[in-house]
């Protein structure tokens, strides 16, 4: 009876490993337009991730050391460290991968894509929730930092470079350094993977006040005519 119940939870185990790894697959082919046929297979993502859904389960088994290792050779290989206690959903994809960091504590929902050198890291020594949180269909690009326990909404974008260290609410995109938030409703990063023309808030105001400052001085230009 006990060697049965051991084969009914491997099997349910193995199935529960290929259902997210195809997952993961399905995830490059969606996030990469470069990705073809059998290429998957050379993206260092899918075994950086694969590898972090075995040494996750063995952390949460409370296996002592071998977690750890287990995530430091497969940083060794991939340039990418998750960490063991990192909480990670479905169709999960990092672009390219170089230096990208996952905290203990960071948890990431479904569809999310993250692109080279991304932190998802503390901001000192706190403890318990000390990383972020990243909810579903959310784009991270090149660079950015996002840095305690702060929460990216659904469907966000953050652009490369950013530096996050507040709530992003969801449906929306953050950019810049310090982070500046624009709301874009319905769009969905799901779909759209455009990083190069995200709104910046800032950015539209100093054009605003731009345009403000010309037509004063048209005004003043054409009030001086008029007296002359």
């Amino acid at each position: 009876m006990g060697l049965f119940i051991i084969i009914v939870f491997s099997y349910l185990l193995l199935m529960l490993a290929i259902s997210l790894v195809y997952g993961d697959i399905k995830a490059i082919f969606r996030g990469d337009p470069a990705a073809k046929n059998l290429e998957f297979l050379l993206y260092p993502s899918l075994y950086a991730v694969s590898t972090y859904r075995i040494y996750h389960l063995l952390f949460n088994l409370k296996i002592p050391f071998m977690p750890r290792l287990l995530s430091q050779v497969s940083r060794f290989f991939t340039f990418i460290e998750i960490h063991p206690g990192a909480t990670i959903g479905r169709s999960f994809f990092i672009d390219h991968g170089d230096g990208v960091v996952i905290g203990e504590t960071a948890i990431i929902g479904n569809n999310v894509i993250l692109y080279h050198q991304v932190t998802l890291g503390g901001t000192g020594n706190e403890q318990g929730k000390r990383h972020p949180t990243i909810e579903n269909n959310v784009i991270i690009g090149a660079g950015s930092k996002i840095l305690g326990n702060i929460t990216i909404g659904d469907h966000c974008k953050v652009g490369a470079g950013s530096v996050v260290l507040k709530d992003v609410p969801a449906h929306s995109t953050a950019v810049g350094n310090p982070v500046r938030i624009a709301n874009v409703k319905g769009v969905d990063p799901s779909v759209d993977f455009d990083l190069g023309h995200v709104p910046d808030p800032l950015k539209e105001e100093y054009v605003r006040l731009e345009k403000m400052v010309r037509d004063v001085t048209k005004s003043l230009k054409d009030c001086k005519k008029k007296n002359d």
